[in-house]
């Protein structure tokens, strides 16, 4: 039997306001400076409480979610090497050193799964008015390829809070896109 479920579409009734929200960071290790600068930025500019910095393992899958926006989550690999807990004390130490010095709070949360499921989770359950996320750095040789991997792309089109997305790299007028 065919579900006809049509999810809810954006409408000015649906967003959070700006104001006094927190933001949802989203990082990958090594990510430059530039998008916790944007993302602390905007939060003095809406009096945002509390940037969420979040990162997303894709090899680990959430088991449970709680309200806080935290998640149990687990290997999908049950042999896999188990560095989860290194991987977010590293990224917890990248996200201190991009915001030392700012008086703006902070927090990190270490996700599993689908990158836009994730990252909206944690969105609903701190109330974030928006997402900061990085364009992605590399060459693709189909648009097809950089449409999927764009997270600010899946996120834009599975939720409705508003997504700042913040360059990392551009190209000259006359030069290549990322697809090239």
């Amino acid at each position: 039997m065919a579900r006809n479920h049509t999810p809810p579409q954006p409408h000015a009734s649906r967003l959070t306001d700006f104001a006094g929200h927190p933001l949802v960071v989203s990082v990958v290790p090594h990510q430059p400076d530039v998008v916790a600068a944007a993302a602390t930025s905007l939060a003095r500019a809406i009096g945002a409480p509390t940037l969420y910095f979040a990162y997303v393992d894709p090899s680990r899958y959430t088991v449970d979610e709680f309200p806080d926006g935290t998640v149990r989550h687990a290997s999908i690999d049950p042999d896999a090497d188990d560095d989860w807990e290194d991987v977010a004390a590293n990224l917890t130490r990248e996200v201190a050193t991009s915001m030392h010095g700012q008086d703006q709070p902070w927090e990190f949360r270490y996700l599993a799964g689908r990158v836009d499921r994730s990252l909206t989770h944690l969105a609903r359950a701190v109330d974030a008015a928006a997402f900061v996320v990085a364009t992605h750095q590399g060459h693709h040789h189909h648009i097809r390829d950089f449409v999927r991997e764009s997270i600010s792309v899946q996120l834009a089109h599975h939720q409705h809070r508003p997504v700042l997305v913040v360059p990392l790299e551009v190209v000259d007028w006359e030069g290549h896109a990322p697809w090239d």
